[in-house]
């Protein structure tokens, strides 16, 4: 249904009169009454419940508040197998009300926290009991397509994934039941592996001709459509995703930073993050969606995970961080009993709490419907050899997560206040702020100017920062040809001499030759770099 943003109150009323089968009115976020009328519109046709309203249409007023929103995201969580829903404010003349959408299931159905499944018809909500019941749960059942049998026998299972995979839940691999522990887990029915069995147990593309059944990743040097270099990975689903991330972070590297007389590898991105968004990507895409592989594409400032399939009800984007569903769940199960995913609910924290522990930007999510893709940055507030100056601020002083990027804008020369401290530490408490700057200054991290509402806080005199920070690019350039007439310089050298990172070096050669004022000898990793006399 599609809304608008804003009504007059005469056509509101001319396009919502009263309620119908797929329109609710109520006054209050009642967590029995919001789910109730969620789960009868998501099995009938779908609908909107607006809040706000009594029941004969007048209109109370409300707003979407942070207390509404989380009482309404409360009422509609605590359903199951809810279809999507999203939250929305609406402007009707002077006052505002909560529009709630909700949207059909394709699949299955929807219950009640309390286990009641309700459809829609009129304007009420209608309790489904008996042999009623039963005919709606039997036209509505789901078969996930993991669950099929296949056509693959119990015995035709690789003995060697299926003792990793056994090994992995405990099971004896001798005690005569092991069909019984794999009928148990959803990898077997009756004598044959389900899809999911064949998938972990066998190469898929073999056993079930699935030839999209694949991992393929593609690294692009620019932002074309060409790539330069790709790779597909099959087998196994656990081999796949252990292999493909492996590759991934290989390929990504890490950057080199010298600080001091220290020599920091700072992986580009974090390897945890790597394996979940591969993890998720094939533990939850659509494996009837046969003719899309899984795509990773490496681009040169982010890694692009593209998975078949959309999310699974109820999740959006916007809830997928507290809601949960998983299409795949046999499938999850033992990725994460390989240690190759994380514990239900965790994967979308722990990459993004890994994202921005490791100074980077935020992961992005989209869903086409067709595809979910997660885009990783490769960048983040800082730079590669900020971080590394960092790094060595953490090995040396113990500074706390929470305090590096203040310590990286002291060393950008900014005078820290109080409310620069506040925004950099996401809170709006200038107490916490206050007491972050002092704790640095009182371990001389930081020096303090001036007091209460005029204190300025500015790196300490006894910290430097790597000659990269202090010099300006035409002198950066200097060192380098300096370094360059007395003998022929790689990449690695100038890294060494200034505390760039390698991108940065790169560019700051390519500059010099450019000018002709280096001559390079060589591409690539085996290029050199000599001054002109």
């Amino acid at each position: 249904m599609d809304l608008l943003d804003s009504y007059t109150p005469g056509s509101f009323r001319h396009a919502f009169p009263v309620e119908t089968t797929e329109v609710e009115f109520k006054s209050g976020t009642g967590v029995n009454p919001i789910g109730e009328a969620a789960v009868a519109l998501s099995n009938t046709n779908g609908g909107v419940i607006f809040v706000g309203l009594d029941d004969n249409g007048n209109i109370a007023g409300r707003r979407l508040d942070q207390g509404t929103n989380e009482q309404l995201n409360q009422a509609l969580l605590a359903c199951h197998e809810l279809g999507r829903y999203s939250i929305s404010q609406i402007e009707v003349g002077s006052q505002h009300l909560v529009a709630v959408q909700v949207a059909k299931r394709a699949e299955g159905f929807a219950q009640t926290s309390n286990g009641r499944v309700l459809v829609r018809r009129g304007p009420r909500n209608h309790a489904l009991l008996g042999t009623e019941l039963f005919s709606f749960i039997s036209s509505r059942a789901l078969q996930r397509f993991e669950s099929v049998p296949s056509r693959v026998l119990i015995e035709q299972a690789d003995r060697e994934l299926l003792e990793e995979v056994g090994s992995a839940k405990g099971w004896s691999m001798t005690d005569g039941h092991l069909s019984d522990r794999l009928r148990e887990r959803g990898l077997a029915r009756e004598d044959r592996l389900t899809v999911a069995g064949a998938l972990l147990l066998t190469r898929p593309g073999d056993s079930l001709e699935l030839r999209k059944c694949v991992i393929e990743v593609r690294r692009y040097r620019g932002e074309g459509v060409n790539y330069d270099r790709r790779q597909v990975f099959d087998g196994p689903l656990h081999d796949q995703v252990r292999d493909a991330s492996r590759f991934i972070s290989d390929e990504l590297g890490t950057d080199l930073i010298v600080s001091g007389v220290y020599r920091y590898d700072l992986p580009r991105l974090p390897e945890v993050v790597v394996r979940e968004a591969v993890a998720n990507a094939v533990a939850h895409r659509s494996y009837e969606h046969d003719r899309s592989a899984t795509i990773v594409e490496l681009r040169e400032d982010r890694v692009v995970v593209r998975s078949p399939g959309g999310l699974p009800e109820p999740v959006t984007v916007e809830t997928m961080r507290a809601a949960q569903s998983a299409r795949n769940p046999i499938i999850i199960e033992v990725l994460r009993s390989l240690s190759l995913a994380e514990d239900a609910g965790r994967g979308i924290d722990v990459m993004q709490d890994s994202m921005r522990d490791a100074l980077l930007d935020a992961p992005a999510f989209e869903d086409s419907g067709t595809f979910v893709t997660v885009t990783l940055p490769l960048r983040g507030p800082i730079t590669e050899r900020e971080r590394g100056w960092i790094s060595e601020l953490e090995r040396t002083y113990a500074v706390e997560p929470h305090e590096r990027l203040i310590m990286i804008h002291a060393a950008r020369g900014e005078a820290l206040t109080n409310a620069l401290a506040r925004d950099l530490l996401g809170t709006t408490d200038s107490t916490e702020a206050r007491a972050v700057l002092q704790g640095l200054r009182d371990r001389q991290l930081l020096s303090q100017t001036g007091q209460r509402s005029a204190a300025r806080y500015s790196l300490h005199p006894r910290l430097t920062t790597p000659a990269a920070y202090r010099l300006s690019q035409q002198e950066l350039a200097q060192m380098v040809l300096e370094a360059a007439r007395e003998r022929d310089i790689v990449n690695a050298d100038v890294r060494q001499i200034t505390g760039l990172t390698g991108l940065e070096a790169t560019k700051l050669l390519n500059q010099l030759v450019t000018t002709g004022q280096l001559l390079r000898t060589g591409v690539r990793r085996g290029a050199r770099y000599s001054a002109f006399d």
